[in-house]
């Protein structure tokens, strides 16, 4: 299937689904249309009630069977899958420059990072285990033994979103497979083909065919599978009305939910200025800003703003735009031209209420020229909401405690990223910054695929990394060994 998918010269790519252990297409049929090219590159079979139906029967009935596979049967699965992702890099890059307008470059840096995350599930798979608990160290413990280890939950459910489709897929679904578990996957609209790519390559590696469904639809398929009683996890990644949305057809079932961002960047005034500059713009327009951690606000000491702005602006105005199958391009499409509209509407927005657009404002169908807007006023949409778009605003700060107030005033709280030298300004944002992560001389937008990664308020909970998505992948089972103790038994 996998050499299926990715057949070099086929015009419209067939996305199969993957339902009870066979792979389908038949069906009423969505087409993607690739936001660059501007005609439709893929085709997924859209699930109706009987697949659901279906996929829920057989996901209980394989669980049992998953739950026996040894973790060192799943880490060597894991492992041959990462060989494989890094094998098919370039075919997969291609993939998402035509279904989502990433750049080719971008494509295949996100391949590695699946090749990685793959590796690390595997890791991960071999360090499962559990305790021998001190349960003598209280009275009415003396004379007992306990034991705990981590089993798998049974069913999980991975909502996967468009702009990383291939590495957040390898994060839920190898993470829940290193676990143990059997997952049913419901792929973005955005990306079946990629989506379909990955899921292939992991059962070519190996993982047998009751470890893994894949389900292509909108919203409603979604709603069907979180409401599953078979379901006991389900992990999302996507916008923070939807994860509210997904919570309430959840009810009772434990949630890992990676939700929106408003990434912001601190530079201070003992900051390598043009260093920083250089890091934001390249690291702002990634994916066209299509990232929850993408930068999209940066705050400048007012001492050193002038200077800021005029590095970045030239950084930004030198990045490459254009077709995303070029491997010089640095700025592709967005996902539609409705968002590539948002990033022109705000920031006109934005200077209707008296700030400055340095840089862009434009688009090109799907295509939006990389924005710049400078000094917006505190309540304009390009400060207060998340654009996840081609556009960064930079704004003037005075006081430490001023710029984390103003950080802290908003409804999300991702990551943030802090350009300094001083180390006690470090451990100050670091203890009252309200983020799930805070990254010291680099912008909001890094991540190792390998640290835990994650949010509070409206940016959602649980953390996103192999190790602790175990962890909420897994229940802990306890073992009360009466009138049998390791510790000894007198009182």
């Amino acid at each position: 299937m996998l050499e299926t998918i990715l057949e070099p010269g086929v015009a419209v790519t067939r996305a199969a689904a993957l339902v009870g252990g066979r792979w389908i297409t038949e069906g009423e049929r969505s087409e993607r249309v690739g936001p660059f090219v501007r005609r439709p590159v893929s085709r997924a079979p859209v699930a109706g009630p009987s697949e659901i139906a279906a996929v829920r029967a057989y996901a209980r009935d394989a669980a049992p069977d998953v739950a026996r596979l040894s973790p060192a049967a799943r880490a060597e699965i894991l492992e041959r899958a990462s060989a494989a992702a890094a094998g098919n890099r370039d075919a997969l890059a291609r993939l998402l420059a035509l279904e989502l307008g990433k750049p080719v470059k971008d494509g295949r840096g996100e391949i590695d990072r699946v090749a990685d995350t793959f590796a690390v599930c595997a890791a991960e798979a071999r360090r499962i285990g559990g305790e021998t608990l001190p349960v003598a160290g209280w009275a009415r413990g003396v004379g007992n033994t306990a034991f705990t280890y981590r089993a798998p939950v049974g069913v999980t459910l991975a909502i996967t979103p468009f702009n990383a489709p291939a590495n957040l897929l390898a994060h839920k679904l190898g993470a829940s497979f290193a676990a143990g578990n059997t997952t049913i996957v419901k792929a973005p609209p955005q990306a079946p083909a990629a989506s379909a790519a990955i899921v292939a390559l992991l059962v070519e590696a190996g993982m047998p065919y009751e470890a893994v469904q894949l389900l292509h639809g909108g919203g409603e398929v979604g709603a069907a599978l979180c409401a599953a009683e078979e379901v006991g996890v389900i992990s999302f990644t996507g916008a923070a009305e939807t994860g509210d949305a997904v919570a309430r057809s959840a009810g009772a079932k434990r949630l890992v939910l990676e939700l929106g961002g408003n990434a912001a960047t601190i530079v201070c005034e003992d900051a390598d200025v043009a260093e920083a500059a250089r890091v934001c713009a390249r690291t702002g327009y990634t994916n066209s800003g299509q990232s929850c951690i993408s930068v999209q606000r940066v705050y400048v000491h007012r001492s050193r703003f002038a200077e800021f702005l005029e590095h970045f602006t030239s950084a930004a105005a030198a990045l490459t735009v254009g077709d995303p199958s070029d491997p010089g391009t640095d700025v592709g499409s967005m996902v539609d031209e409705h968002a590539a509209e948002r990033v022109v509407r705000w920031s006109a927005e934005a200077a209707e209420a008296g700030a400055r657009v340095v840089l862009g404002g434009t688009r090109d169908g799907a295509t939006a020229a990389p924005t710049i807007v400078a000094e917006p006023p505190p309540d304009a949409a390009v400060v207060t909401r998340e654009v996840f778009g081609a556009l960064v605003a930079v704004l003037a700060y005075d006081e430490m405690p001023e710029v984390i107030g103003r950080l802290n005033a908003g409804r999300f709280g991702l990551q943030a990223g802090l350009f300094t030298r001083d180390l006690d300004r470090v451990i100050t944002a670091w203890r009252d910054l309200e983020v799930g992560g805070l990254v010291v001389n680099g912008s909001s937008n890094f991540r190792l695929d390998h640290v835990p990664f994650g949010g509070v308020k409206d940016s959602g909970f649980g953390r996103e990394s192999p190790r602790w998505m175990i962890e909420d992948y897994t229940v802990v089972k306890t073992l009360l060994l009466r009138g049998t103790s390791l510790w000894g038994d007198r009182a």
